[in-house]
């Protein structure tokens, strides 16, 4: 059985999508006569826990630890709300205090590539006597935090191994990246590291056909697509709501705010009184102001329902039971290869998908490809409106429903085969 050691910042009881993806890699990895072993933080700084997670664990699995010094400490003790948002990557860009962009400034400038580097040289030296000791000659790493890749670089240039690159995101090219206020020579400090671990790693993983393409433009090494997925136990099952709930699951973040939605919504529901009163708006984890700002100006507010953070366990029976999912990204270019994990669940929840985002969204094309549910653009009026009103009909007639097709593919044993061939 071939032994891998996966260096991942995100465990549990990490919550969020961050950690799901190798937790569910590792749970099927010895199907495959992999046998993974772990390396993770001591005492890492985890803005969003779910210990749900620390159940699908798996038995026997051995996991090394080293201690990891983050720079959150006092500022968390001083302002808690507003280092959880900036080290979550929750960045508010209007009404911002001079406190807050002074923790940006600070954030972006002095902890290049992330505010998690100072683990890794005590870890390089930690590990290179596991990878003795352990006898492993594979090696994977998955950023973001990005610096988590700077052990792999270091490891590599010690030891005769293979090293994989897994970008559950991109590095420089991901939104938030422009809100750091980066100074010219950080910017360029970035760039090259990124370069340095695109061109040093043996082989890469992405999650999106998009960030493959700009991958591709950086260096010649070997780049599979390997997206996120689904467990093949979480499909249907739940009772539907009986009203007709819209449901949103996961952070809102700032920007996510398609206008033309909420009109469209808020349109219907003054035209159609049945509609007015069925109508539920569900958010299941942080929404941010300017979101809320907008539906409130479009009257939405007697609809609009926020429960906050969920146990993992608790969101997928939430997705099974709405009758519609909402899935929002910002309007950009370089937000076209983002491919939100929690599309996969809605997929597997079997509940019609309604999607909003930018032209040539890669997460688009996997709802068109799998019938999934419907995907709009910013720009979209009244067929966005139709759609919603034709689903609103077969909801009061008991027939809304999807029949999706090729979805397996998306399972999580599926993409850890992809994995274990890319190894």
């Amino acid at each position: 059985m071939k032994k891998v050691l996966i260096i991942t910042y995100y465990w549990p009881p990490a919550g969020g999508p961050g950690v799901q993806r190798w937790l569910k890699f590792v749970k099927y990895l010895h199907d495959f006569d992999v046998d993974p072993v772990l390396y993770v933080p001591e005492n890492p700084h985890y803005p969003i826990q779910d210990s749900s997670f620390l159940n699908e664990v798996p038995e026997g699995l051995k996991i090394y630890r080293y201690p990891i010094k983050e720079p959150y400490g006092l500022p968390g003790l001083l302002f808690p709300k507003k280092t959880n948002r900036i080290s979550s990557g929750i960045i508010q860009t209007k009404n911002q205090t001079i406190l807050e962009k002074s923790m940006l400034w600070i954030r972006g400038n002095f902890f290049i590539p992330d505010a998690r580097k100072s683990w890794v040289r005590p870890s390089v030296n930690f590990l290179s006597d596991i990878l003795d000791k352990e006898n492993i000659n594979t090696i994977i790493t998955t950023g973001p935090p990005h610096s988590v890749h700077l052990i792999g670089n270091r490891l590599k240039q010690r030891h005769d191994l293979t090293w994989l690159a897994d970008f559950r995101d991109p590095w420089t090219s991901i939104g938030y990246h422009q809100k750091l206020r980066l100074t010219k020579a950080s910017q360029r400090k970035h760039e090259e590291l990124e370069r340095m671990v695109l061109q040093n790693a043996d082989k890469i993983i992405v999650t999106s056909p998009t960030t493959k393409k700009e991958f591709e433009q950086l260096t010649d090494k070997p780049i599979a697509v390997i997206t996120n997925g689904y467990d093949s136990d979480y499909e249907g099952g739940a009772n539907v709501d009986s009203q007709f709930t819209i449901s949103h699951i996961g952070s809102l973040l700032t920007g996510r705010n398609p206008k033309n939605l909420w009109k469209a919504i808020s349109d219907i529901a003054r035209e159609n009184e049945v509609f007015r009163t069925d109508l539920r708006l569900e958010f299941i984890g942080v929404v941010a102001q300017d979101v809320l700002d907008t539906m409130y100006r479009f009257e939405l507010g007697p609809y609009v329902k926020i429960k906050g953070y969920v146990s993992h366990a608790e969101a997928l029976r939430r997705q099974q039971r709405a009758q519609l999912l909402l899935l929002l990204e910002i309007d950009s270019r370089e937000t076209q290869g983002i491919i939100p994990g929690k599309l996969f669940e809605y997929m597997a929840a079997r509940r019609p998908i309604l999607a909003v985002g930018p032209k040539k969204w890669d997460a688009g094309a996997i709802i068109e490809e799998t019938d999934t549910g419907k995907v709009f653009d910013y720009a979209s009026g009244d067929e966005l409106k139709e759609v919603i009103l034709s689903w609103f009909k077969a909801f009061k007639e008991g027939t809304l429903h999807v029949v999706s097709k090729d979805i397996e593919k998306y399972s999580r044993r599926a993409l850890t085969k992809q994995l274990v061939n890319h190894l």
